[in-house]
């Protein structure tokens, strides 16, 4: 029996949510090493056997949960054909677009080894980026050169002229870029998420005493792009309270990095961005975390790792072999006994440039929030790289609710084509199985059910809203 993951066992259930199966907690892995020491600490447990199998489980797992969201569906499919049928099936499904190779040590010869990728200095990144340091993309064979960008706008720009092979995205931009919304459409896709959580709304320290968000007309909030997950959380938050947020606030696209620095000049009230900055603002004492996005959607995506789908196209193998370079990162991000090493090994100028504690407050839900207390929240950040097509609706929903998408929307054909997850229908009508819907989980934003199902009545059920 598996020590980690379970995908094949119908008598037990597929859990994801522990990165290794075993309780930890911070002080019992604390150590006061270097940047290197920590790089070294982590790449030696990369190479034990344990975290090989660990990893290799992981992907596996990943992709299992990918073709069933719902875990019942899962063990009724396996009770049904047995456990060595299941396998075969699955195993000549998985994976999608060309990933043949990804849970297999085994892979064709690589198109191209040496790579750019983007990213943006926020622990958003943190698997993409410590994939570097580690060796994970070496190890895969490739030379990859991880480049610190300014901003979206460049990101998306450095992609669609092929400047970069692949990058950080934030999640909703492979959907923008690919229907052609701000920018000349190109074929985009989401092959991960890169963290789950990780981000808050952080307010001037002089709004300590208006926490009521129905008192916040005439603020000004930064966002770190209009094609976020901030943006559209943001939205949500305000127009929740009755605030329009086209009308009531001003909502300005600040870089992240600039989002403190605003905040101390008092040029804005607040912002709802990614990690470090929102604890860099209680860091520098200019700023508190009024809350964090969990509090309104536990577990929503924000940003992504993602290519052009010519490049999935012209260089499966390379695709194949950087994906598992950067799924092993997150198995190694999502273990709690890991995240203050990592903290270190991000925190240099060459990744992020912050203080480590910055990082480290961010990483292991144990933070100072502004306003006098420690919280302690394990999941405020998590690394869950599944990108489930029900994600993308909802996005899609936010996106032509606030009027960035003009008219009728076809949701699952724009999802299905950006957001990569396994389309074992065929496979599975062939095995006279019921054919799950297997890429659109519910969830609950702010209480609020969201079916991918109904999305039109969904993107149309808001009082407020931009007038069509």
């Amino acid at each position: 029996m598996s020590e980690f993951f379970s995908p094949y066992d119908a008598d037990r259930p597929l859990m994801l949510k522990c990165s290794c199966g075993r309780d930890h907690t911070v002080a019992d892995h604390h150590a006061e090493v270097s940047a290197d020491a920590a790089a070294a600490t982590l790449r030696q447990r990369s190479m034990t056997s344990e975290f090989e199998a660990y990893s290799n489980e992981f992907i596996e797992a990943t992709l299992v949960k990918a073709l069933f969201p719902q875990d019942a569906v899962r063990r009724r499919f396996l009770r049904a054909v047995g456990k060595g049928t299941a396998m075969a099936a699955i195993a000549s499904v998985l994976p999608v677009a060309s990933l043949q190779a990804m849970a297999q040590e085994k892979q064709g010869a690589l198109e191209k080894t040496n790579l750019k990728i983007g990213f943006i200095p926020i622990t958003c990144a943190t698997p993409l980026i410590m994939a570097h340091p580690l060796g994970f993309y070496s190890k895969q064979g490739l030379n990859v050169e991880v480049t610190k960008t300014a901003g979206w706008a460049l990101i998306r720009d450095k992609m669609i002229n092929k400047e970069y092979d692949a990058t950080h995205f934030l999640s909703p931009m492979p959907l923008a870029i690919s229907m052609g919304l701000g920018s000349n459409a190109t074929p985009m896709n989401v092959a991960t998420i890169q963290n789950v959580n990780g981000q808050a709304i952080t307010l001037a320290l002089k709004h300590k005493n208006n926490r009521d968000p129905k008192n916040w007309k005439g603020f000004k909030f930064a966002i770190p792009f209009e094609y976020s997950m901030h943006n559209f959380l943001l939205r949500y938050y305000l127009a929740e309270a009755g605030l329009n947020p086209d009308t009531d606030v001003q909502l300005r696209v600040v870089p992240p990095a600039e989002m403190v620095a605003n905040l101390r000049a008092g040029n804005i009230d607040g912002f709802l961005g990614p990690d470090p900055f929102n604890q860099r603002a209680v860091y520098e004492e200019v700023g508190f975390i009024h809350l964090l996005t969990k509090d309104l959607w536990n577990g929503h995506p924000c940003c992504a790792f993602g290519t052009s789908t010519e490049f999935i196209q012209k260089n499966p193998n390379t695709f194949a072999a950087l994906y598992r370079a950067v799924l092993t990162s997150a198995a190694m991000a999502r273990d709690p006994k890991n995240r203050e090493l990592i903290a270190k090994v991000i925190a240099p100028q060459a990744y992020l440039n912050q203080p480590e504690a910055v990082i480290a407050q961010v990483l292991t839900g144990k933070f100072a929030d502004g306003l006098g207390k420690v919280q302690n929240v394990p999941d405020r950040a998590d690394f869950d790289p599944i990108p489930w097509q029900s994600m993308a609706v909802w996005m899609l929903t936010q996106m032509q609710r606030w009027g960035y998408i003009k008219g009728d929307v076809d949701y699952r054909q724009i999802a299905e084509k950006v957001f990569l997850l396994t389309d074992a229908k065929k496979q599975m009508k062939a095995l006279d199985q019921k054919v799950p819907d297997g890429a659109y989980p519910k969830f609950k934003i702010m209480g609020k059910e969201f079916d991918a199902a109904k999305a039109a009545e969904y993107a149309r059920s808001f009082p407020i809203r931009k007038a069509a």
